[in-house]
């Protein structure tokens, strides 16, 4: 099993992360960049982890998109569930 990563912890390299959720949402992918740290949700804190999926290097022709917290899926979702 790969390393799973949690909430605060500095992303060790950039790519492609899966997102497990405590209960309420089902796993998705996220890209996140080396150095910057692993997002909590917006709905379970910090019951989210995280595993690497695709190492996904940084080109310096782009500007990174800092995420600091996973959202719902989508304004509709219902976050009772």
């Amino acid at each position: 099993m790969k390393k799973r990563f949690c909430t605060d912890e500095i992303v060790p390299e950039s790519g492609i992360y899966y997102v497990f959720h405590e209960e309420h949402r089902l796993i998705h992918t996220v890209r996140l960049h080396s150095r910057d740290r692993f997002p909590r949700c917006s709905q379970c804190k910090e019951q989210v982890r995280f595993e690497l999926m695709l190492h996904v290097p940084d080109r310096p022709s782009e500007l990174p998109i800092h995420l600091f917290e996973v959202g719902l899926q989508s304004e509709t979702e219902d976050p009772e569930r």
